[in-house]
């Protein structure tokens, strides 16, 4: 039998779609306690999916004995005080995006990791587990796509007034960033998934839907470190929300559903250059498993990890990556010039990505 581990949640917004995650994978986690200080979502979010406790001490909370995992679900800047006092009391960790304020922070967190010497840290980018962009990696893993040439990526979804009436939305100083790191992450993961990452990037954004701190308009050009290019497109004032990720390769074309927050799911088109290889990508999407997808199957693989003492499905690497392409848009956006990647620690944003007068 599997082991079941424990989990406390804190948070009580993005956190019932953990919730849901969890609930179907009952056999594997046991959500015990829920923590949050908006009492009346925190109590219902408990009474909702039968967890037993409520409470609204995080740090009480993170210190029990009788926890495995510290799931996190707070506003962006919460999270890395929350993760280290998590990994230093010895739990494991999953974190909601965008994951941390820096690259600094990811670097520092993976000494924390590394020296606590067992807890693991998983951020989320689940997104990556719908069977339409699975059936392409699998495909590539089988040499059918041949090499790749061309990425591009639109992140067209709308955000209003309301949006923004929630107080820490649309501020560098709790949201740390706008449509970039809060929306187009997902899709931006998908780019670093399928190719790896980015080795050079310029970009322009802009704030001209709604009356906020943050970008909520951005254009980017990606040069990969595999040598393939992507063009990068985000923008909240689309009265018709659409994602799509189209990807250009030698031997196939593999293009996305439009549906905004599935875009990861099938039917995706796989287009091949002749009818021969066509068959060759038919038989082999035919043989394709389909398995769950979102958090349930990122929560499935982070408790196969857990038990097998391996590393997470998600890593602080993958985090890194989508990290430090948002990093360098905002440095070219500032500059007017195209940014290099990697982010080391002699760049201007290691530290922080945030205009100085936010800091």
């Amino acid at each position: 039998m599997s082991r079941k581990f424990r989990v406390g949640v804190i948070g009580a917004g993005i956190a019932s779609r953990h919730l849901s995650g969890f609930g179907w994978n009952k056999e594997l986690f046991e959500v015990v306690v829920l923590c949050s200080l908006d009492a009346d979502r925190g109590k219902a979010l408990c009474e909702e999916f039968g967890i037993a406790e409520y409470t609204q001490d995080a740090e009480a909370m993170i210190a029990r004995a009788d926890l495995d995992i510290i799931d996190i679900c707070t506003p962006p800047s919460s999270h890395f005080d929350l993760c280290r006092k998590a990994i230093e009391a010895g739990k494991h960790v999953i974190c909601e995006k965008p994951l941390f304020g820096s690259i600094a922070e990811v670097d520092e967190m993976a000494g924390i990791v590394a020296k606590a010497n067992g807890p693991q840290l998983m951020p989320i980018f689940q997104y990556r587990y719908g069977s339409g962009l699975q059936k392409l990696k699998m495909l590539i893993e089988l040499g059918l796509t041949g090499e790749a040439f061309l990425t591009t990526i639109e992140t067209h979804w709308w955000r209003g007034p309301d949006y923004y009436a929630v107080p820490w939305r649309g501020k560098w100083a709790t949201e740390l960033g706008g449509g970039l790191l809060g929306h187009a992450i997902h899709a931006h993961d998908m780019l670093n998934y399928i190719h790896g990452p980015c080795a050079e990037l310029f970009s322009f954004g802009a704030t001209l839907v709604n009356p906020i701190e943050v970008e909520d308009t951005a254009a980017l050009s990606v040069k990969m470190k595999n040598g393939s290019l992507a063009s990068l497109s985000m923008t909240l004032g689309s009265r018709e929300e659409i994602s799509r990720l189209r990807f250009c390769f030698r031997d196939l074309v593999a293009e996305s559903i439009i549906e905004p927050y599935t875009m990861g799911r099938d039917p995706w088109s796989f287009k091949a250059g002749n009818e021969e290889h066509q068959q060759k990508v038919d038989a082999a999407l035919a043989r394709y498993e389909v398995k769950e997808d979102g958090y349930t199957r990122q929560f499935e693989l982070f408790h196969q990890a857990l038990v097998r003492n391996e590393e997470p499905p998600v890593t602080l690497a993958d985090a890194r990556n989508s990290l430090e392409l948002v990093t360098a848009a905002y440095h070219s956006q500032r500059t007017g010039l195209p940014t290099s990647l990697p982010i080391l620690p002699d760049h201007p944003l290691y530290r922080s990505w945030l205009p100085e007068d936010a800091r």
